[in-house]
């Protein structure tokens, strides 16, 4: 009896002895990630929300996060690479994707998307480059026209719908109409007090729309012809003179002229709804923008997630991204941002893009108009090249030389870059 029980004790002893090597070798993984910090808290508070509750619902992974200026966070990311020094779990642009792709900072996603995620994710929620996925989003946006329901049935102008929205005549009509009132000091804001991306993804679609685009899709080597040819001019010749006579302001000073009833329209994103709700309540309705003779065009892509090519766990980082697509998640940062669900699941747990909600219109607009800027390394030049373009035209200049000019220096970057792949 005293030999069994100091062999059962020997047994237990060396059982007991072994549950903290156990313990140690199951301590979760760590997955380091970087974000940019937001224009708005809401979304920061709502992404480390989600960082905690992943890093709660399992323990074999524990994701650490750090948050880096919006305004630097790009050059961060490719300091970050030439150091060696990228986290496994990135965000991104959207249109700055492809650059990361081409320069080999972030690896694919092929291996870890199926065919359910992808015909739930909205097309522009995806980022690609020459064909392969390195990001997905959790949301999007895009843009439309507010207006005062009062305003446009007093004047006897059509309530645009994604079915049937303005044509060019129309919409060049109710401009003219709205510019006529003495209530308005103009027909529409365009929101020209915004720089940066905003006017290449603002008036760029209307390019598109026009017929001309940024750049040949077809081989992503020339702009000749495409954002200089006869199509583009007729755009920025209705461009300028949108400005010119002074339907709309474009040099404003603030984004307020439409909630503080300066402007009769407004031509803004659905991230401006809850200010343009508080100004005009049950009066306020949202349009799609106008078919400019191509059918209607709204940018696509937003803040996206990709993996380092660098991860040395890149199941961890898929299994975190995963998890913020599920669609409560979807839904909560949707709820909290007031952007686009990116999965039809998630827009169905929200109150204003569920269908029938006050921004299901967005969704539809976003499933029926999204173009995503063109998927090319050179986009961060072809858009600082298109917003000097575009701020000259609106100003007045000469349209076939400026857009001439961007030609020239959105081909010599691809040229001097050899092709960036293409």
């Amino acid at each position: 009896m005293n030999k069994r029980f100091l062999v059962v004790f020997i047994i237990l002893s060396l059982v007991l002895m072994a549950v903290p090597a156990a313990m140690a070798q199951d301590d979760p993984i760590v997955i380091t990630l970087w974000r940019h910090t937001s224009d708005g808290q809401a979304e920061l508070d709502e992404s480390l929300a989600q960082i905690a509750a992943f890093n709660d619902s399992q323990d074999e992974w524990l994701i650490v996060s750090e948050q880096l200026p919006q305004e630097s966070y790009t050059e961060s990311v490719t300091a970050g690479a030439l150091a060696g020094t990228l986290p496994c779990i990135l965000d991104f642009d959207g249109p700055t994707v492809p650059n990361f792709a081409w320069a080999g900072h972030v690896r694919t996603l092929d291996e870890f998307m199926t065919e359910d995620l992808l015909d739930e994710l909205l097309p522009s929620a995806v980022g690609t480059y020459q064909d392969d996925i390195y990001a997905v989003g959790q949301f999007d946006a895009a843009v439309g026209i507010y207006a005062r329901e009062s305003v446009l049935e007093a004047n006897d102008i059509r309530i645009a719908t994604v079915e049937e929205p303005w044509t060019l005549e129309e919409f060049n009509a109710a401009l003219e109409t709205l510019a006529g009132l003495d209530e308005f000091e103009l027909a529409i804001d365009m929101h020209t007090a915004y720089s940066g991306e905003w006017w290449p993804y603002a008036f760029s679609p209307i390019l598109q729309s026009f017929g001309g685009d940024l750049i040949n899709r077809d081989n992503f080597l020339e702009a000749e012809g495409v954002l200089n040819g006869e199509e583009a001019v007729a755009w920025g010749e209705w461009f300028q003179n949108l400005f010119q006579s002074g339907l709309a302001d474009p040099t404003a000073a603030d984004d307020q002229a439409f909630q503080q009833g300066r402007a009769a329209l407004a031509y803004i994103g659905n991230w401006a709804y809850p200010s343009m709700l508080d100004a005009w309540g049950d009066d306020l309705v949202i349009m799609p923008p106008p078919d400019f003779g191509n059918g209607p065009v709204v940018g696509g892509a937003s803040w996206q997630w990709g993996i380092s090519s660098t991860c040395e766990h890149p199941e961890g980082a898929w299994a975190f991204i995963e998890f913020i697509l599920e669609p409560e998640n979807v839904a909560a940062m949707s709820n909290a941002t007031g952007l686009i669900p990116a999965t039809a699941s998630g827009a169905a747990l929200t109150e204003n893009y569920a269908e029938g909600g006050p921004l299901n219109i967005f969704v539809e607009i976003s499933n029926a108009y999204s173009v995503m800027r063109p998927q090319t390394p050179a986009y961060p030049v072809i858009a600082s090249v298109f917003e000097n373009a575009a701020r000259e035209i609106a100003l007045g200049a000469n349209v076939q030389d400026m857009l001439d000019d961007a030609v020239d220096a959105i081909e010599q970057n691809i040229e001097d870059n050899d092709g960036y792949g293409f």
